[in-house]
This record gives structure tokens, sequence and C-alpha cells, in this order.
């Protein structure tokens, strides 16, 4: 990421140097995700759609412990790899919005509250800004070469309500909490970077 683009990384101090941690990331731009893998201070597993599994990226995906989910239903295989990421105490990378869009966190779906109530891993609020500012000469579908992206990594917080609970109530409540955690993140990270 580094040789390709400029990355500027703000607060990675603040993900815990230790225990599973969720890193909730926006998605406006395909290189989100690999970006947050490559300037992030620990290793990082992302639910990766299925249909990015193709080719040679097969193997290398699956090598380097990306989590492959089938988004047409629930994915046991894949909700059951994401758990063991967070009981081995690693960190689990999601896009909550589930796909990508405009990366402003507006509509979340319920997986994350999930995963951070019963994996009992706070989330790292992570916002990807400057990716989809403008498409490349060479390469339409890439950020131009050498351009500054900015990763800022916010304070981690608990999506529970401390009551351990884990009904259709409780993760519909914590998504709420995520939501407007999250959205604060965001503005405060584009305040931060001037974008």
């Amino acid at each position: 990421m580094y040789g390709l683009w400029r990355p500027r990384v703000l607060g990675a101090w603040k993900v815990p140097a230790s225990g599973p941690v969720i890193f909730a990331v926006n998605h406006a731009h395909n290189i989100d995700g690999p970006m947050v893998m490559g300037v992030a201070p620990r290793p990082t597993h992302f639910l990766i759609k299925k249909e990015a599994f193709v080719g040679p990226l097969d193997p290398f995906l699956t090598g380097i412990g990306q989590v492959k989910v089938d988004r047409s239903g629930a994915d046991r295989t894949a909700i059951s790899r994401a758990l063991d990421v967070l009981a081995a105490g690693g960190v689990l990378g999601i896009f909550p919005e589930g796909t990508r869009g405009e990366g402003d966190f507006a509509a979340l779906r319920a997986g994350l509250a999930y995963f951070a109530v019963r994996g009992g891993a706070p989330i790292v609020p992570v916002a990807v800004l400057g990716s989809s500012d403008r498409p490349g000469r060479l390469i339409k579908a890439l950020p131009p070469l050498r351009s500054r992206v900015d990763v800022v990594f916010g304070d981690p917080f608990d999506a529970g309500d401390g009551t351990g609970r884990r009904t259709r109530k409780a993760l519909d409540e914590a998504t709420e909490r995520i939501q407007k955690q999250l959205t604060a993140h965001l503005e405060n990270a584009r305040r931060l970077t001037g974008r």
C-alpha cells in the first residue's frame, strides 16, 4: 500500500494490542479493505464476499486468512470461522453496510452487532477517506497512484448493553448504538483530515 499510494494513518495507537477486536470499516471503494490490511497495527481477517475468491485470488485470500462469505443466506461456515478468529484473540474486519456504497455507515446490517456481542469483542471504527475521490489515469478502478488515502482508527467501544443478552431486540439496540458511534467517528475523521 505504501509503495502505490501515500496512506496517512491516524489513531492506530487506539487499537488494543491484544485480544479480540472488530474493525468496522466504511466501504466506498474496493481498495478500502486491502488498505486497512496494509496499514493496521495488527493482522486483520476480513469477511469478504465469495465472488472475490476467483482464480489466483482464491488461494491468496485463503492463505492470508480472509473469510469467504456467501451473502445469499446465513453462511454458517463463515460465521463459525469469524467467531474462531475472535476466540483466538484476533482481529476481524467487517464492512457493516454489507456492500460497497457511499461509505457513510447509513445502512448497517445486523452482522456486526452479532459478532461484537457473541464474540465479546470491542469495535474499533475505521474510516477510509480519499479512496474514491477520483479514478486513476492508468487504472480507472483504482485511486490515482501516489495519491493520499487517509485511514483513521477510532476509540474502541463495546456494542452490548452489559447484560450479555443476545436476543433480536438486544441486537437491534446494539446496532443502533453502533451506528451512532460509527457515524460520529466518520464525522470526526472528516474533520481531522479535512475531507
